[in-house]
């Protein structure tokens, strides 16, 4: 296949651009431009809105939008929205919801709200030197320089929490961080954070310039390389937990409390020592915090890259997880660094986003944090217990069940058959194609 390249993409219409991609890579196929067009909304505004999220924008790409009830979280029940693709996801959290509710539901703590950001630079210079200017020049002008970036910040609340130098010129030659961090109140506050950032470079410059601690060379050395926030929050963080006494443990899949305890412990201490369970593990969990987070328009791979550096932060990949049992009292939790926000984005633009939010109360940004937290643990919860009864493919695999069916064209009649067939058996891939062809032969 031999493509010329294109010059001018982002300039053509919709209609432009699809007529270049279907004719260049999909040899003019027309229902390729009719599958595009099917997903656009009827609404001619409200895709224009959505066309103007992103860039070069020639369709929408829609995901299941679904909710999870009976969440009782800190002594108020939710109904949680899941934008999620994958089979069993909301319905595992629904379960584990189901299952907690007699219990006293969800508890959790917000233990930090601390954003992180930072002014990479490179300086050669004496470190005692710049520490001295930082201490008792640099830090006063950086706080002052942002005052106009920081006031609506600050009027909610929020602002810059502190400012402090980190030599790092140990693992890179003069190598040095300005590391600030913020409280941004109801917004995830990126641009907040990076104009706060960008201004600390500006005046860092202006300001040893013309400093007279610094002879002309230092001053020629110095570099600024970047100001940009951490997607890394280990100081904002929230803890989500479940507890009952072992009595109370009751599991429907036939084997005691006792047994189910202690088999689900065994599990979590596993995904707590091995990285290649750890891996699966913790997937499972954001599963259920990223169905939420995308519902109410935040961040997902910021998320994800969080949860994931928090789990390797000792130096090795661990669970997110925790699980107790001491004095007859089963304890299940998680710590996870999370910042997401309720204002700004999607969030005032998106309509399901403000469906989203209005359906969990609107939530300030420190509840939507437990909610998430809540929505990772419980999903985490329905994974362990299916995989230490029962076995994790036969839930799983009785909800794609249907997305096999419709692969293979089934009709309602048919499809109602394979859930009745399937009811006391675990589905398989080969055992769906092989009942499918004995009723399609009769």
């Amino acid at each position: 296949m031999n493509h010329k390249p294109v010059e001018g993409f982002s300039k053509l219409t919709k209609q432009g651009k699809i007529d270049w991609l279907v004719n260049e890579y999909l040899e003019g196929n027309e229902e390729y431009q009719n599958i595009l067009k099917q997903y656009w909304n009827e609404n001619a505004e409200l895709q224009k809105l959505h066309e103007e999220f992103s860039e070069n924008t020639i369709s929408n790409f829609y995901m299941p939008y679904g909710i999870a009830p009976n969440f009782l979280i800190d002594g108020k029940l939710f109904a949680l929205p899941m934008a999620v693709e994958e089979s069993s996801v909301v319905a595992a959290a629904s379960k584990a919801a189901k299952f907690w509710i007699d219990k006293g539901g969800f508890k959790t703590t917000i233990i930090n709200n601390e954003k992180l950001g930072h002014t990479h630079f490179i300086f050669n210079v004496e470190s005692h030197k710049l520490l001295h200017f930082f201490n008792f020049n640099l830090k006063k002008k950086l706080l002052s320089a942002t005052e106009d970036i920081t006031a609506n910040m600050r009027k909610r609340g929020g602002g810059i929490l502190d400012i402090k130098l980190v030599d790092k010129t140990a693992e890179m030659p003069n190598y040095y961080q300005l590391k600030a961090s913020f409280d941004t109140v109801d917004s995830m506050g990126a641009n907040f954070i990076n104009s706060c950032l960008e201004q600390f470079g500006k005046t860092m410059k202006q300001e040893i310039a013309v400093s007279e601690d610094f002879t002309q060379e230092e001053k020629n050395s110095l570099q600024i390389v970047m100001n940009i926030l951490s997607n890394f929050t280990p100081d904002c963080l929230v803890r989500a937990e479940v507890s009952c006494k072992i009595e109370d443990l009751k599991d429907d899949s036939g084997i005691s409390n006792e047994e189910f305890a202690a088999k689900f412990k065994q599990a979590v201490t596993i995904a707590e020592i091995e990285p290649f369970r750890a891996t699966t593990h913790n997937k499972g969990i954001m599963n259920g915090v990223d169905a939420v987070v995308i519902a109410t328009g935040n961040d997902f791979r910021a998320t994800e890259a969080c949860a994931h550096a928090y789990a390797a932060r000792d130096g090795q990949y661990r669970s997110l997880t925790h699980c107790t049992i001491d004095n007859g009292i089963f304890r299940f939790w998680i710590d996870l660094p999370i910042s997401v926000g309720v204002v700004g984005g999607l969030t005032n633009l998106h309509p399901l986003v403000k469906f989203s939010l209005a359906l969990l109360g609107k939530p300030s940004a420190q509840e939507l944090m437990s909610i998430l937290a809540v929505s990772g643990l419980a999903q985490n919860f329905g994974a362990i217990r299916s995989l230490v009864t029962t076995g994790i493919q036969k839930g799983h695999m009785k909800m794609h069940l249907l997305n096999i069916l419709n692969q293979m064209g089934a009709t309602e009649e048919e499809k109602q058959h394979f859930v009745t067939y399937f009811k006391d058996k675990t589905v398989s891939h080969h055992e769906v194609i092989s009942e499918f062809n004995r009723l399609r032969a009769q």
